[in-house]
């Protein structure tokens, strides 16, 4: 058992700046002031601790006090990614029998269009009930859950990963045992709050008395300024991100007060990485999902340019360790499934205890990924989760997206697979075999765009003859990754 974070956190430095947004300073009083208002709300519509609330929010002062009332109260908070679709939200809902949504009033006709069998609230109507005398915890048991969020599978329907009080502790213990904790540490935070990228940060926040400086969304003119005038020392981002920061940048460089850009998403490109040190901007690359609470390995800048590509080493109370395919270790630079325990990883997936026992096996996790440790122990991640594609830090799982091309009825066979962006990172693409019936390009971009999130629309269509599957007819996107390169190659000449 630990105390109340927040109600810990405010009796210990009630006056220390704990959140900046948009002009507007709280203390973590205040915070505290503010979230303990929350949780008297959060009795008058039915929830109670053990509750269940779903909320669909963005990056707003107010989200980050409704996500700390929720905790405060004991009620595990289902974070939706508010740039899903009302079908991908409607199915998470009831998966997770949630009694309860909060949702922001600029997703109202995102909501209108849900079907989710809870009671749903807006934030602007959850602000003007009345409260009741709040209910908060005294003391967080470390193996409770507080947070679930959802996670595409590589096959199928999304998975919620349950996240406990101690996977939070945990993460944010490991990140500081990594990165140091410095009285003057401010996080500058871009990243939607609804990812564990987001949200890790307002838990380090309260963990460690640090002020997070909170953006409603990504603006390179707007993150310099900011690390500039509130003397920003720490920032989450993925390349794209920082390609922008650092073009922004020009000839300038960031304060010597700046001391890291934490990078999640996949390894940075060498010229990246180049100019961030030309511009002495420490950059610290990460492997981390949300299974494991946020980061769980990470390299640090020392070692960017000599360890190119890798991920780093497994934070202070983490383990790692390559396996084959018969569970046994393979030897240091051979390639195999990347094993991950330590007290930040998951007790497993919500309502799917099929999934987790095949999952978690004797406490380690088999996270899906390839990759191999060098003689030194550095990971190299080389294939995430199989055919995982990275689209400005979103992941994008090609069989959520083959599952709505195939719904049509003009497909024979469909697949999908990421082609390199200079904006994105990557960004899917699907090969398309058409039956007699027959579809059009237009046709099936309509179908997606009202099953899928924007990010998740293919960029492209190609229609071919036949796909490339294997004796058990699994479909081997590496071929269609090799016809992509044959089929730009062509273009180029």
């Amino acid at each position: 058992m630990m105390p109340n974070w927040l109600k810990k956190r405010a009796d210990l430095s009630p006056d220390r700046e704990a959140l900046i947004f948009e002009g507007h300073t709280y203390t973590f009083k205040e915070v505290f002031d503010k979230a303990e208002e929350v949780a008297g709300k959060l009795e008058t519509v039915g929830l109670k601790e053990g509750s269940t609330a779903a909320v669909l929010l963005s990056n707003q002062a107010e989200s980050v006090f409704i996500l700390y009332g929720l905790q405060m109260a004991g009620i595990k908070a289902v974070i939706l990614n508010n740039r899903l679709t009302a079908e991908e939200l409607s199915w998470q809902l009831k998966d997770c029998g949630a009694q309860v949504l909060v949702y922001e009033a600029r997703f109202t006709d995102k909501v209108g269009s849900i079907d989710s069998g809870c009671k749903i609230i807006s934030t602007d109507e959850f602000g003007h009930l009345e409260g009741s005398v709040p209910v908060i915890l005294g003391e967080y048991d470390l193996d409770d859950v507080t947070t679930i969020m959802y996670t595409s599978g590589t096959t199928g329907n999304p998975k919620g990963v349950l996240q406990t009080y101690g996977n939070h502790w945990w993460s944010a213990a490991a990140s500081a045992l990594n990165l140091g904790l410095h009285d003057k540490d401010k996080w500058l935070c871009t990243v939607p709050i609804f990812h564990i990228s987001g949200y890790s940060i307002l838990m380090r926040s309260q963990i460690y008395g640090m002020p997070v400086v909170l953006h409603s969304g990504f603006d390179e003119k707007q993150v310099i300024e900011d690390i500039r005038n509130h003397q920003v020392t720490v920032m989450s981002v993925v390349s794209t991100m920082l390609r922008r920061i650092v073009s922004e940048l020009r000839d300038v460089k960031l304060p010597a007060s700046f001391r890291c850009m934490l990078l999640g998403g996949g390894p940075a490109p060498l010229p990246l990485l180049e100019a961030c040190l030309e511009k002495d901007i420490p950059v610290f690359q990460t492997y981390g999902m949300t299974e494991t609470s946020s980061q769980f390995a990470t390299l640090s800048p020392e070692y960017s340019i000599e360890r190119l590509g890798s991920a780093g080493k497994a934070l202070f109370p983490n383990q790692i360790r390559i396996a084959d395919a018969d569970g046994m270790d393979v030897q240091p630079g051979g390639e195999g499934e990347i094993l991950v325990k330590g007290p930040n990883v998951t007790i497993g997936y919500l309502n799917r205890a099929d999934e987790t026992a095949g999952k978690i096996r004797e406490g380690w996790l088999h996270t899906g990924d390839i990759g191999y440790l060098d003689q030194d122990g550095f990971l190299y991640v080389l294939d995430r989760r199989s055919d995982l594609i990275i689209s400005g830090g979103e992941n994008i799982y090609p069989a959520e997206i083959e599952g709505v091309l195939l719904s049509h009825p003009g497909v024979a066979d469909a697949g999908v697979i990421g082609m390199s962006d200079e904006q994105w990172g990557q960004v899917p693409v699907a090969f398309i075999v058409k039956n007699d019936q027959g579809v059009s390009e237009e046709q099936l971009l309509q179908l997606c765009e009202e099953k899928l999130a924007k990010y998740k629309l293919p960029k492209k269509i190609f229609f071919v003859e036949s796909l490339p599957r294997n004796a058990a007819k699994k479909l081997l996107r590496r071929r269609l990754r090799e016809r992509l390169e044959a089929e730009r190659n062509s273009n180029e000449h």
